[in-house]
């Protein structure tokens, strides 16, 4: 889901149950400041809209024109950080984002090391615009 964070909502009234299916959520709350989204980190919040779906944050740390771009670069491939409250969510996405190219890392869930990802307020996660690569081995 890459929609403006104020019209999660919207998405997910177009399906009357969103029950066994996966939402990637790559939207960003900034600047909404923190006690607008109930205290939770912003794809708790948004989870809450999706009844039934499990819930993965990715692809939202860098601008989409670096996401368009080829994921391999310098001989490796562009990092995606995936972090969910689901472990069981987690596999498929990353398995898809391996199958575009990128490398995927997980890194729990979304008050962990999904926070490093996430805009609080005015303030954005330590790997937000981080550009990684990773090389194979």
């Amino acid at each position: 889901m890459a929609v403006p964070f104020g019209e999660h909502r919207e998405v997910a009234n177009a399906l009357p149950s969103w029950e066994g299916k996966t939402v990637i959520d790559a939207t960003n709350s900034f600047p909404l400041p923190p006690e607008e989204l109930d205290g939770l980190p912003s794809s708790a919040f948004v989870a809450k809209a999706f009844t039934g779906a499990k819930l993965v944050k990715g692809f939202n740390h860098l601008i989409a024109a670096t996401l368009a771009a080829d994921p391999i670069v310098e001989g490796g491939h562009r990092v995606v950080f995936l972090s969910s409250d689901d472990e069981d969510a987690i596999a498929p996405v990353a398995a898809l984002a391996k199958q575009l190219g990128f490398a995927p890392v997980k890194l729990g869930k979304l008050t962990e090391g999904g926070a490093l990802v996430h805009a609080r307020g005015r303030t954005w996660g330590q790997l937000i615009f981080q550009d990684l690569f990773k090389k194979e081995q």
